[in-house]
């Protein structure tokens, strides 16, 4: 089959078979849960088949590590593609096995939020793997419009429906201002696909150099939004408080994680030739990011507007190395902000299931409501402290090695000042992150006696602990990884 212009179509679609189970076992937990009457399925069904079907996209990716290529000239099958598939795959099946019980007791129409955690996967990952803008583009709204409503599914909550309709009236703002910026820079490049708009920009923009600079303008405002960057910012906290703690852990990693594989896809990519008109962007909101984000979470006192404040700082630390991206340094800082987003994801969900399982027990959520844990259960305050610590940047954590590399990235392409932000704002940071240790371990507990995790928050807190602690001291094979699948976004 081929296109308008004579392009052969490769029309494999074993190469989107990852993302075929996903969309099939949203379909079957929908048919469980819509007929769980008739079929003699219980509850615990649903989580099941749900990572039943992760664990099968899973193998699927691994299958397909030695298949290169691009499906309809639209989904690009590589490294890049391949590193975020597992990844998203793996946050996904966390939030699910993690966070069962909670769901159970706390989310309406548990079947349509596994399917949308599941479709939104499917969203996440092509937002990864594409390769035209209009593909990138309806990944963006997939992975969206489930968080939407995602978002609304809290039970019992006024905050839910307020935040979802804040969520959505912003996110419909932000998605037209990122598609106008698109057909701007289509117009400038006269094509969607990546490859020939990096060509046309390569060969000079011309005459249409204040077209271009309004759509980079536009395209970096609307990834501002989705990646909750200062200015963009103001709906996250709200959203973060208002949906079911499940959904904020997947809007802090899941969501964010995309979004930067989107940018990284096309500021490495197709917009790298025109780094001198968008650099600057990048480079004021980073610090803005940074700044505002460390400091505004100093005032908190709820632990998931916390959290949201903290989620934001950290994308200010990751646009920072995207503002370094330039043709001879760009595979290093690329392959660096890779290594802090595992980093990152790693941690922030270490957090999350730590604090469901905290709201589980005592159906609390403010940071005063943490006193005492160490006395009440000294294995998730050690948890919570860990991975604390290890977002603040400590050694012998995860968040230390992989800000390491970072900034030293961030430096070796001469944006030493944005280190030192980046730094100093990293230290900011810490205290915010002790108020709530302080909490844990210095005061008396509310209520005592000892309670005890369930068996799956032992399992997804161990192996998450377990990871940001190997990764903080052995961070060699995530760096090699992340090296590799960098590679692959750059045109040759």
């Amino acid at each position: 089959m081929t296109d308008v212009l004579g392009n052969t179509l490769n029309l494999q679609y074993e190469l989107l078979l990852p993302e075929i189970i996903l969309a099939i076992t949203a379909v079957v937990v929908l048919t469980l849960d819509a007929f769980k009457k008739e079929l003699r399925v219980g509850y615990n069904s649903l989580p099941f088949v749900s990572v039943l079907g992760l664990v099968g996209a899973a193998v699927a990716t691994l299958l397909l590590l030695d298949n290169r290529g691009n499906f309809a000239l639209l989904i690009e099958l590589d490294d890049f593609t391949t590193f975020f598939r597992l990844l998203f795959i793996g946050t996904a099946a966390v939030l699910i096995i993690g966070s069962y019980e909670y769901i159970e007791r706390h989310v309406s129409h548990v079947g349509e939020f596994f399917a949308l955690i599941l479709l939104s996967t499917v969203g996440a990952i092509y937002m990864a793997a594409a390769r035209d803008l209009l593909t990138a583009y309806l990944a963006v709204e997939v992975l969206s419009f489930s968080l939407y409503v995602a978002v609304s599914l809290a039970k019992n909550d006024p905050r839910s429906g307020e935040a979802a309709l804040k969520y959505v009236l912003l996110g419909g703002v932000a998605s037209a201002m990122l598609l106008y910026g698109l057909s701007l820079l289509y117009g400038v490049a006269g094509s969607t696909q990546y490859a020939e708009i990096s060509e046309a920009l390569a060969a000079g923009t011309g005459d249409v150099t204040l077209p271009l600079l309004l759509g980079l303008v536009l395209i970096v405002g609307g990834l501002g939004f989705k990646a909750a960057a200062v200015p963009f910012h103001n709906y996250a906290p709200d959203a973060y408080e208002g949906a079911p703690l499940p959904v904020t852990m997947y809007l802090s990693a899941t969501s964010k994680a995309a979004t930067f594989a989107l940018i990284l896809r096309w500021f490495a990519g197709p917009l790298l030739p025109a780094v001198d008109d968008w650099a600057w962007m990048l480079a004021a909101i980073a610090v803005a990011t940074m700044v505002i984000g460390n400091l505004v979470a100093l005032q908190q006192h709820n632990i998931k507007r916390l959290l949201a404040y903290s989620s934001i700082s950290q994308v200010g630390y990751m646009l920072m190395a995207v503002t370094a991206l330039a043709p001879d340094t760009g595979v290093a800082t690329s392959g660096a902000v890779l290594v802090h987003m595992v980093g990152y994801l790693v941690t922030n969900l270490v957090v999350f299931v730590g604090v469901i399982h905290f709201y589980n027990k005592t159906g609390k959520e403010e940071i005063s409501d943490f006193r005492g844990l160490a006395q009440t259960n000294p294995y998730l305050a050690l948890t919570l402290t860990a991975g604390l610590f290890s977002l603040a940047g400590m050694p012998l954590l995860a968040g230390f090695f992989t800000k390491f590399i970072l900034f030293q990235a961030v430096a070796s392409a001469d944006y030493l000042w944005l280190v030192i932000v980046g730094v100093v704002a990293s230290t900011v940071s810490l205290y915010y992150y002790l108020q709530v240790i302080k909490q844990m371990y210095l005061y008396e507990p509310l209520v005592p006696g000892r309670w005890r995790l369930s068996a799956t928050g032992y399992l997804t807190t161990g192996v998450l602990f377990f990871f940001m602690v190997a990764i903080g001291i052995w961070g060699a094979p995530l760096y090699e990884v992340a090296d590799a699948a960098a590679g692959a976004i750059f045109f040759v």
